[in-house]
């Protein structure tokens, strides 16, 4: 009986990446699931602090598991960036990244299925969903990765223009470091 590792070289590299795409999807979609279960028995304020506990766990999970599987040795931007965007639910979001120097680099989404989800809704959530499980998140994931990272958004929803930028932010060394 072939190992789970040796089942894989059975597949396509195409198809490996659709299945990876579609873990990615369940991982968002379990995400919401029981964010919204939550929400509808206790309230949005207890899903919201539930949420930034489970992400806050999840976090150095993801850190440590996705920066193992790289082989990543690094602890500069640019491999924070190579980390942070492989991570499993970030993989359906678009994106650009532009180092403006070597301890400075910006990190654009240019669209974000969350986002676009929240803003259907019509709710008003994507504010309290992106200034705060998202910052909280973004800033945990630098800091687990190098600590002396720091993430500070520079656009942030709620956006007028719904077909712009979802969001950007900076990601710096800290200052001395």
């Amino acid at each position: 009986m072939p190992s789970n590792k040796d089942d894989l070289g059975r597949y396509s590299r195409e198809t490996l990446i659709n299945l990876l795409g579609t873990y990615s999807r369940l991982y968002i979609a379990l995400d919401g699931f029981w964010y919204l279960s939550v929400k509808g028995e206790f309230g949005n304020d207890k899903a919201l602090e539930h949420d930034i506990w489970v992400w806050g766990k999840m976090c150095r999970r993801e850190v440590e598991g996705v920066t193992e599987a790289l082989g990543i040795q690094e602890r500069n931007i640019p491999a924070f960036f190579e980390v942070f965007t492989m991570s499993p639910w970030f993989r359906k979001m678009e994106y650009e990244t532009q180092m403006e120097d070597d301890g400075h680099g910006i990190l654009t989404i240019v669209h974000c299925p969350t986002l676009i989800a929240l803003e259907k809704e019509g709710e008003g959530r994507e504010e309290s969903i992106c200034k705060g499980v998202d910052m909280d998140f973004f800033r945990r994931f630098a800091e687990y990765f190098n600590p002396d990272l720091e993430v500070m958004p520079k656009r942030i929803p709620p956006r007028e223009d719904k077909e712009g930028i979802c969001c950007q932010w900076e990601v710096q060394m800290k200052r001395g470091s």
